[in-house]
C-alpha cells in the first residue's frame, strides 16, 4: 500500500513540473515574441542609413549615441505640432465623451421609461458595425458640412458615442445602491446635483477606465486622421509617420525614430499615474 502510493506521488510530482516548465516556456515565448518587435524598432532608430541597407533588423548599430535619427524625424514630421494636435484631439474627446456617457448611463440606469430597452439594444446594435463600413455616410456628412480638412471637425467626428464607455458607467452605476439617491431627494437634491455631486465622484474607476480606452484608441487612431485630415498643419501624431513613407521607399529607421518619440508621452502618463490608472482598471473590471 505504501509503495503504492509513494509511486502515485511521484508520478503527480512529476506532472506537475512538467507542466509547470510548459507553463513557464509559454510565458517566455509569449513575452518574447510581445518584446522582439520593441527590441527591432529601438535598434533599427539609431542606425545610419548605410546600417539599415547594409544589415538585417537585429544587426545592434555602431553608435547608440546617434540621435540625429530622431531630431531628423521630429523636424522633418513636423512632430511637435502633430503632438500638439494630437493633445487638442485626446482632450476634447475625453471631455465630452465622458460628460455625454455618464448623463447617458445615468438617464438609463436610474429612470425606467418606455423604450429603455430598446436604447440599450440600439447602442449594442451600433457597437457591432464595423466603422470602415459607415465611412461612405460618414464622409458625405463630414463634406456637407464642410468638417473635412479641419481639426474641429475631425473632434466632433471623434466624440461619437463610445458605446463601450457607456455599458462600463452603467455596470458600475449598477452596484451603486438606489438608496443614496433617495437621500439626496429627501434633502432636496435636484437630479443635477445627485449626477454632478454624488455619480460623477464615485465613477472615478469606471472613468479612469473609460480614458484608457478611449485615449489609447483616438491617440493611435490613424484612418480616419488620414482621410480627414489631408493638411500638413492639422496632422496628428499617428498621421505624422506616415510622412517617410512614399513610393520610392520607405524610410524605417526614421519612422521607427518617430515611434519611440511618439511612445514618450505614453510612457510619461503611465509613470506618473500608474496607480490611479492600476486602481482604475482593476475597479471597472469587477464592479457589476
Amino acid at each position: 500500500m505504501d509503495a503504492t502510493v509513494h509511486k502515485r506521488r511521484k508520478h503527480y510530482t512529476a506532472g506537475a513540473v512538467v507542466w509547470i516548465i510548459v507553463e513557464y516556456a509559454s510565458l517566455i515565448f509569449f513575452g518574447l515574441c510581445a518584446v522582439l518587435p520593441i527590441v527591432s524598432c529601438v535598434i533599427t532608430a539609431f542606425k545610419t542609413e548605410e546600417e539599415y541597407q547594409t544589415t538585417n533588423v537585429m544587426t545592434l548599430p555602431e553608435n547608440w549615441l546617434n540621435f540625429d535619427n530622431f531630431v531628423k524625424a521630429f523636424q522633418t514630421a513636423n512632430m511637435g505640432r502633430a503632438f500638439l494636435n494630437s493633445f487638442i484631439v485626446v482632450a476634447c474627446v475625453l471631455l465630452v465623451s465622458i460628460l455625454i456617457g455618464t448623463q447617458l448611463a445615468f438617464i438609463l440606469n436610474r429612470f425606467q421609461f418606455p423604450g429603455n430597452g430598446l436604447i440599450r439594444n440600439l447602442f449594442l446594435f451600433a457597437s457591432l458595425l464595423p466603422g470602415v463600413a459607415m465611412q461612405v455616410t460618414v464622409y458625405k456628412i463630414m463634406t456637407t458640412l464642410g468638417l473635412v480638412n479641419s481639426l474641429y471637425g475631425y473632434i466632433i467626428m471623434m466624440c461619437g458615442t463610445d458605446v463601450i464607455s457607456i455599458y462600463i458607467f452603467i455596470q458600475y452605476m449598477e452596484n451603486i445602491p438606489n438608496s443614496l439617491d433617495e437621500s439626496a431627494i429627501i434633502d432636496g437634491a435636484s437630479y443635477w446635483t445627485i449626477y454632478w455631486k454624488i455619480m460623477l465622484p464615485l465613477l472615478k474607476p469606471a472613468i479612469v477606465t473609460s480614458c484608457i480606452l478611449k485615449g489609447v484608441g483616438v491617440y493611435n487612431e490613424y484612418y480616419a486622421a488620414q482621410l480627414y485630415l489631408m493638411d500638413k498643419k492639422l496632422f496628428t501624431v499617428a498621421r505624422s509617420l506616415y510622412m517617410f513613407v512614399g513610393p520610392m521607399g520607405s524610410k524605417y529607421n526614421l519612422i521607427c525614430a518617430g515611434v519611440l518619440i511618439s511612445l514618450l508621452p505614453a510612457l510619461i502618463v503611465f509613470i506618473l499615474c500608474q496607480k490611479q490608472i492600476y486602481s482604475g482598471i482593476a475597479a471597472g473590471a469587477v464592479k457589476g
